[in-house]
């Protein structure tokens, strides 16, 4: 009788992985190709640590982790692998060595880089299937466009406050990223999980949706989410799908798309930084303090959101959301030539806010370097950090 083409796994595979090895649709075969199968993971955050997690138990052999970040104590309510000793240590670090000890069969890379324009086609080339973790918009749209252009599947994810949302972008079979969103939300629109919060359990939620979805891809068992979203409410306890049509127009995977390569990302999303030709005038948190003690008249906008104001505020400070600035510029018509002081959580926002009203004429408009977070940190530490 002739050998099986399919090699068997070691007993201890058996003994590990014996509730796969009795599902029908799975199998050795099944099992087989997860412990052969390549999956990058972007990002080690809320939803990058779930992920990574069930991936690793269900015998993904090679598991890619790309992120440049460190643990930092805001991460502990949601970032399920980091405990309280690991603050100030490289995230990847961290989750390489938990899921090394885990399980042994899984080979992990840990690639303490900022994914870019530059370095994203030759990292993605190696992996079956890319994961999104993220949580903005440059690094979606770059994992979207290096997925087309390289026929590969992503596994798209994102969390904000009590709500969540996943699906499957392949676009050699369906939609892409791009025929859902053509473009991105104006700067400062959608606040980051920093500035509007996120319930501590919903990452879970969605991160085991995307391995689902990993799983499923690599294992080709079941109907991936490809061509279909869903929406979760944690509050209302509602899980919701909706339709994606593929986009004919769409520049990256339509019919005759127009972006063949990548490009400047952050340029895209409209966050590229000052340059030199339209310097943006900064004071520090001090300086504020001093010109508050010394009486000078000034406008201290706050452009942060409501719920960030109530945690956490200076004093005599005037909430105009940035999203709101444009609309409501006609409110600081008295403070056109007169000084303004912009500030934010950390400083990003404000920046955008200082050059809205500069294009709308405003003379004297200055940004808080470094934010709320700053005045904390080196004014009043009364004043919460979040």
């Amino acid at each position: 009788m002739a050998a099986s083409a399919t090699p068997l796994l070691r007993p201890d595979q058996f003994d590990r992985y014996r509730r796969h090895l009795n599902l029908p649709e799975f199998g050795v075969e099944g099992q087989r190709r997860l412990l052969e199968s390549r999956v990058l993971l972007i990002g080690a955050g809320g939803l990058g640590c779930p992920v990574a997690q069930y991936l690793a138990a269900a015998g993904v052999g090679t598991l890619g982790l790309i992120d440049f970040d460190v643990v930092d104590p805001s991460n502990l309510q949601r970032q399920i692998l980091f405990g309280t000793a690991d603050v100030g240590r490289l995230k990847i670090d961290v989750v390489r060595e938990r899921i090394e000890a885990m399980n042994p069969d899984v080979t992990v890379r840990a690639i303490p880089e900022r994914l870019d324009s530059g370095n994203a086609l030759e990292l993605f080339a190696d992996y079956d299937v890319i994961v999104d973790g993220t949580d903005n918009f440059p690094t979606r749209y770059l994992s979207n466009d290096a997925c087309v252009l390289l026929g590969k599947p992503t596994v798209y994810g994102a969390i904000l406050r009590f709500e969540g949302q996943a699906s499957t972008f392949d676009a050699t079979r369906g939609p892409c990223y791009r025929c859902l969103f053509p473009e991105p939300p104006p700067p400062g629109s959608v606040p980051s999980c920093a500035e509007g919060g996120v319930l501590g359990v919903l990452p879970g939620i969605i991160a085991m949706i995307q391995a689902t979805e990993t799983v499923k891809l690599v294992t080709g068992i079941g109907e991936p989410l490809i061509g279909r979203i869903v929406h979760y409410d944690a509050l209302d306890m509602r899980f919701s799908e909706y339709r994606l049509q593929k986009d004919p127009s769409c520049p990256v995977c339509g019919e005759k798309p127009t972006l063949t390569e990548l490009i400047d990302y952050q340029g895209f999303c409209g966050v590229s930084p000052q340059t030199e030709e339209t310097p943006l005038k900064e004071v520090s948190a001090a300086d504020v303090k001093a010109k508050l003690d010394a009486g000078e008249a000034f406008l201290l906008l706050d452009v942060r959101e409501p719920a960030e104001f109530e945690t956490a505020r200076i004093e005599g400070s005037t909430l105009i959301p940035l999203g709101e600035v444009e609309s409501r510029v006609a409110e600081l018509a008295e403070w056109k030539d007169r000084p303004i002081v912009a500030h934010c959580h950390h400083g990003g926002r404000s920046a955008q806010a200082c050059q809205l009203l500069e294009a709308a004429g405003f003379t004297d408009v200055a940004n808080l370097v470094g934010g709320i977070d700053a005045w904390s940190l080196t004014v009043d530490g009364s004043v919460a950090r979040y």
